[in-house]
């Protein structure tokens, strides 16, 4: 028997073996017979279309699918280190990225149940090209009609262009489906009646930050919640300024003047008086505006 299964161990290993050989085969003949190009313009070439890789994947479009999908990835992070300035992937619609949707719809064609290029589409291609987002999610859909999140999905981009009764009917689809969480049904109701509510930004966010598997995906949502807090902590704030001003005909020179009435807003504060937003980092207080501001090493982006 322990031979047996040692037999078995090794016919796998070489299985395994033979389809790494060839993917990296595969690799090296798709970049060989790509046109000579302008070095500069390398990257903005196509290996190829999704048809096209899965005739010469050989049956291995798994395989091949996983490595359009880092292809993808590390296309977006050159564009990234490359870029002047800092980008984040919720904004990256100047980075010029012509070719991620290609990259994800090869993916997508090669295995058309791989989720995770579906879900990088619907939360960054919006910024680039809304119209391939909706596409490759609903191809996506198409192809996997039970998966429930790829309505969530398409209802978050259309939610994201203020469509939403587009968005509404996305939430309602997947809420009927098999296995579908309550607040799909929710969601739905919400884009009818306060779709462009900050509460319901706040929902769509937490849903997308505890349903991910992708970590820059959850690193966006955080993001965004974190961002979603601090307009309600700025809202107040100026709301305490604006009512110590009425009171004293001017604006408190400093944090401490007013620290009754910010523990009042069960806000953290730090040792010398000054609320701290979100991320940890103190609000500044602009005396001479009456106002309140982020201070620019805080982790809470500015949209």
């Amino acid at each position: 028997m322990t031979q047996n299964w040692s037999s078995l161990d090794g016919v796998l290993l070489l299985v395994v073996l033979v389809g790494l050989t060839i993917v990296f085969g595969l690799s090296r003949r798709i970049d060989h017979d790509r046109p000579r190009i302008d070095p500069a313009m390398a990257e903005e070439q196509l290996y190829l279309a999704g048809t096209t890789a899965k005739r010469v994947s050989l049956g291995f479009n798994g395989l091949v699918a996983d490595w359009y999908w880092m292809r993808a990835l590390q296309y977006v992070g050159r564009k990234v280190i490359s870029a002047p300035g800092t980008f984040q992937l919720d904004n990256l619609g100047q980075l010029n990225l012509k070719q991620l949707a290609p990259l994800l719809d090869t993916a997508t064609t090669l295995d058309p149940e791989f989720m995770e290029p579906y879900e990088y589409a619907a939360v960054v291609l919006p910024g680039i090209d809304v119209a391939e987002a909706i596409r490759i999610t609903k191809k996506g859909i198409a192809a996997n009609p039970s998966a429930w999140r790829l309505y969530q999905h398409l209802g978050y981009i259309n939610w994201q262009q203020r469509n939403f009764r587009e968005a509404g009917e996305a939430y309602r689809r997947g809420a009927e489906l098999p296995g579908a969480p309550a607040w799909m049904k929710v969601m739905e109701a919400r884009m009818a009646g306060e779709g462009s509510s900050r509460n319901t930004a706040r929902e769509i966010y937490l849903r997308m930050y505890e349903q991910t598997g992708d970590e820059q995906v959850k690193n966006i949502a955080r993001r965004h919640l974190l961002y979603l807090d601090s307009l309600d902590q700025r809202e107040g704030l100026r709301k305490v300024l604006l009512v110590y001003q009425s009171k004293l005909g001017h604006c408190p020179g400093s944090w401490q003047q007013i620290e009754p009435a910010l523990h009042t807003l069960r806000l953290a504060l730090d040792s010398t008086g000054a609320p701290l937003d979100p991320s940890g980092t103190p609000y500044i207080l602009m005396a001479s505006k009456c106002d309140v501001d982020l201070d620019p090493k805080t982790e809470v982006p500015r949209f």
